[in-house]
């Protein structure tokens, strides 16, 4: 399996604090069946801007060499919404925003009471631009939530769905796993990843999301959500249509 969403940069946002625990979670991933995870720590957040790549990379090199090979860790980030963000992308690859591991894969986060840019036109300007943009934990945004019609027309614009396997096991509540249900029925979703932050209250690996995605909707679907998608955006070549429900 590949995790897309994960906060295991140590000491730069509210994931790991420090290196010891950023490789127990590597290592917990590894033993729960990750065979590849993105780092994606918090940028262009208003407590984590994280707008240096080059602390990013080296932080990143130096877990890898304390992890060892396996997983094989890659570089991104979950990039905060914001009005500048489009003329930022613009200066790829001088920008400081992280694509996930170095495609054209942009893994986004809205504000979760609804401010910031108007999501149609970010989505589209986005992709426009030649950028693959994936809404992170939509499970986790009532105002999108609570109207589907938006969440249809943003993946008709381009936008692709990660939830996240936690919410799917109902571990932030009944009204996510419920989100994330109605997400896989629809077929809606493209990835599911862990967005670990730690090594026991919100833990890495995709086990547990795997089960529960082979038990409602079959072999293929769970293959398809932990890691072939994913696998399309390490390899920067397009996500298939998530297997039918």
């Amino acid at each position: 399996m590949i995790d897309l969403h994960c906060h295991i940069l140590p000491g730069i946002d509210d994931g790991a604090r420090d290196f010891d625990e950023a490789v127990a979670m590597c290592r917990l991933a590894a033993q729960r069946g990750c065979e590849a995870m993105v780092a994606t720590p918090h940028q262009f957040h208003a407590h984590w801007a994280n707008d240096e790549p080059a602390v990013l990379e080296r932080l990143l090199a130096r877990l890898q060499e304390r992890v060892g090979p396996q997983p094989r860790l890659y570089l991104g980030a979950e990039i905060r919404v914001y009005t500048g963000l489009l003329e930022e992308l613009e200066r790829w690859p001088a920008s400081s925003a992280l694509p996930l591991a170095g495609s054209r894969y942009l893994l986004v986060e809205f504000d979760r009471r609804g401010y910031g840019p108007e999501p149609r036109e970010l989505i589209h300007e986005l992709v426009v631009a030649g950028w693959q943009p994936i809404i992170a934990h939509p499970e986790h945004y009532p105002w999108l939530m609570e109207n589907l019609d938006l969440v249809e027309e943003l993946m008709a614009r381009g936008a692709l769905c990660q939830i996240t396997g936690m919410s799917l096991a109902g571990g932030f509540g009944r009204n996510a796993q419920l989100a994330c249900r109605e997400l896989v029925d629809r077929g809606w979703v493209h990835f599911v990843a862990s967005d670990a932050h730690g090594v026991s209250s919100r833990p890495p690996g995709l086990a547990e999301a795997y089960r529960l995605l082979a038990a409602g909707w079959g072999e293929a679907t769970a293959r398809a959500l932990t890691h072939g998608n994913a696998e399309c955006v390490l390899a920067n070549r397009p996500v298939p249509n998530p297997v039918a429900a």
